[in-house]
C-alpha cells in the first residue's frame, strides 16, 4: 500500500468484512488493530473507520489483491466461526478485486483443511499463479 488513502481503504474494507455477519468478535477487533498497527494506522484514525462509509481503492497490483485476499480470509477464521454470509461475501470481494473464482476456492478449502487455519505465502502464491498457465 503506498497512500494513506490506500491504507485506510484497505482497513475499511476488513471492518466492513469482519461485520457482515452483524457481529464483531473481539479476536476480529484484535486482528484488525494488529493490521492498522501494521499499517501505521493510529487509534484514533483506527476508531473513526467504523463510522465511515467510503467506497474502496481499487488495489492495482495482484500481490497486493492476493495479499488483502488473504487478510480477509484470516478475518473470516478468525472467530472460529465461518458464516454463510461471509463465504459468499469473501467470493463476492475476490472477484470484485478480479482474482481467480477456482484459486479462491482452493485457497479457502485448502485454509479449512489447515490446523490453524494458515496456509505458507508461498502455497497461497502458487495456487494463483496455477491459473495463469
Amino acid at each position: 500500500m503506498n497512500t494513506e488513502a490506500e491504507k485506510r481503504s484497505l482497513l475499511l474494507e476488513m471492518i466492513m468484512f469482519a461485520t457482515v455477519d452483524g457481529h464483531l468478535h473481539k479476536r476480529e477487533l484484535d486482528f484488525l488493530k494488529l493490521v492498522a498497527l501494521e499499517l501505521n494506522i493510529s487509534e484514533e484514525e483506527f476508531q473513526d473507520l467504523f463510522h465511515q462509509e467510503t467506497k474502496a481503492i481499487p488495489i492495482k497490483s495482484e500481490l497486493q489483491r492476493i495479499n488483502q485476499f488473504y487478510r480477509l480470509a484470516l478475518l473470516m477464521h478468525i472467530d472460529g466461526v465461518l458464516h454463510e454470509k461471509e463465504h459468499n461475501a469473501i467470493q463476492e470481494i475476490a472477484l470484485k478485486m478480479g482474482l481467480n473464482l477456482s484459486a479462491v476456492k482452493r485457497v479457502l478449502e485448502m485454509m479449512k483443511k489447515a490446523p490453524n487455519t494458515v496456509i505458507s505465502p508461498i502455497v497461497l502464491l502458487e495456487v494463483f499463479q496455477e491459473q495463469h498457465n
